[in-house]
């Protein structure tokens, strides 16, 4: 269910004011064809043949009265995304079906009964509908209704809440029409595209528009690559069809971007690629079962990629091993860049993300990664990710020590060798080797890159370290060799790892 407030909008008129003869020779060069201004005839064929495979998705939940705005059962952005205020102006204060919250909750009352309104489509006329996660989640109660008014309580089959999907089953009062899944890959920029859905819970309803971008990351979960249509999506379209101009579904309604929590004409759809395997796993075993390649990844940016005699940068850097992962027994090793992932090639961490995730648990995949300069193929037999991730966040706190080891400076560090007394402040764990960093200069390269008292340089230019002697005679040679910068391997002191590039001039 997309939430949203409705304001009333007032037109103002606008005089045009052309010359009779002006207006007849330039209407059609002004304008184009009375056609063009409707769009492409064929709408109306896609809405007639797929209409009645549309649905209406009616949840109801039992929920405490709580202050501040009702339950949250949508799509979270993480702090510091470049859509977080839109999407919190969208979201959030939503209560029912009547849109937002206006404050004045105290939080007392009984528990009260909660209806949610969204759209979904149907796959199979054995009676399979796709919605969206956030549409169902936590409801009680599940019902679909047809576009004639029928209502069938359904029985959810599966979610995935990395892409918001669910597939519901429901046993047909009457022979149903269902679509099919088309190619979202051959979708091209400008391509009209068809969305049904149950805005503002008005029943079936079709709007139009083009397809405004592809491949859309907006930061909302590890596999984005949204459709983004300027179609009419508001509140309800969610978990809705968006079909191109041959009747198939080429995407899922899921996000739209609003401050005013109306169509602004930014809406964002999960492809029909993404889409038909997920359901299949869904349908097929009740949960997604992902690839695993077992390895921490991270961005390879210019200075990086210079460290590394990478041209032009691209690529996931490989910042850590799991030791029970496949990557671990084919060889793959901190410093890696994996550029390409079973013949598709990799240029960034999330298409790497993606492609594991697409590939079937136990596949053998070749791996392409660069060590040194030099493309290496690495035959690894894929593991299954688990849904209980390690989501691990390192707190730490820079507490001033009674006694200053003996340092040393560099880059902007002061760096100490490991001792059992740093190890108790900083909470080292004993199997992190490397050199200490105690402190960190202001407004350095080192700052700006974040890191700080506790961190652990573990190797400098991919070479282990064990001092601050070792960590200044690296960076003197680099200087020598003309290097503009220097790639160290950190870790934090339970044993995570990441790659930072600080510059040497």
């Amino acid at each position: 269910m997309i939430a949203a407030t409705i304001a009333p909008t007032r037109l103002r008129p606008i005089r045009l004011r052309f010359g009779l003869a002006a207006l007849a020779v330039g209407a059609f060069s002004a304008f184009g064809s009375p056609a063009q201004a409707r769009g492409p005839e064929g709408i109306a064929d896609v809405a007639e043949k797929v209409i009645d495979a549309v649905v209406n998705i009616s949840t109801s939940q039992t929920v405490e009265a709580k202050g501040g705005g009702g339950s949250n059962t949508m799509p979270q952005l993480p702090p510091g995304s470049p859509f977080e205020e839109f999407f919190d102006d969208f979201f959030k204060n939503r209560r029912g079906p009547g849109g937002g919250s206006k404050g004045g909750d105290n939080g007392s009352g009984p528990p009260r009964k909660a209806n949610s309104l969204g759209s979904g489509f149907i796959i199979d006329t054995s009676g399979v509908v796709v919605t969206n996660n956030h549409v169902i989640a936590d409801a009680d109660e599940i019902n679909v209704i047809l576009n004639d008014g029928s209502k069938i309580k359904a029985e959810l089959v599966g979610v995935d809440k990395k892409t918001d999907l669910a597939v519901l089953k429901f046993k047909p009062p009457k022979p149903l029409v269902s679509v099919k899944f088309g190619d979202s890959d051959k979708l091209r920029l400008g391509d009209w595209v068809v969305a049904i859905g149950n805005p503002f819970s008005l029943g079936g309803t079709v709007t139009a528009g083009i397809v405004s971008a592809k491949n859309r990351d907006i930061s909302s979960g590890p596999y984005d690559s949204y459709i983004q249509t300027d179609a009419a999506i508001n509140r309800g379209n969610s978990g809705g069809p968006l079909f191109n101009l041959d009747g198939d579904v080429v995407g899922v309604n899921t996000l739209i971007i609003s401050p005013s929590g109306g169509s602004i004409g930014i809406g964002f759809a999960v492809p029909s690629k993404t889409v038909a395997g997920v359901v299949d796993q869904l349908r097929q075993f009740g949960e997604l079962r992902r690839g695993w390649l077992g390895v921490r990844i991270q961005s390879v940016t210019d200075e990086i990629a210079e460290s590394l005699n990478i041209k032009p940068p691209r690529g996931a850097l490989v910042a850590g091993v799991d030791d029970k992962g496949p990557a671990k027994p084919a060889g793959i090793e901190p410093g890696d860049v994996v550029v390409k992932f079973d013949g598709k090639d990799v240029k960034d961490p999330k298409d790497l993300s993606r492609v594991v995730a697409d590939t079937a648990v136990g596949k053998e995949v070749d791996v392409i990664v660069i060590r040194k300069g030099q493309e290496e193929t690495k035959k690894v037999t894929l593991g299954r990710l688990q849904d209980a991730d390690k989501v691990q966040a390192a707190v730490k706190t820079d507490e001033p020590a009674p006694e200053k080891p003996v340092t040393q400076k560099a880059l902007g560090l002061d760096l100490a060798t490991i001792s059992k007394d740093l190890r108790t402040r900083y909470k080292i764990k004993d199997t992190v080797k490397g050199v200490v960093v105690t402190n960190v200069e202001a407004n350095s390269d080192a700052a700006e890159k974040r890191l700080s008292a506790g961190d652990v340089i573990v190797e400098v230019a991919q070479e282990a370290v064990s001092s601050g002697a070792d960590i200044q005679k690296r960076v003197d040679q680099l200087k020598k060799d003309g290097k503009k910068s220097v790639l160290l391997l950190v870790s934090n002191g339970d044993g995570e790892l990441r790659f930072v590039a600080l510059s040497v001039q």
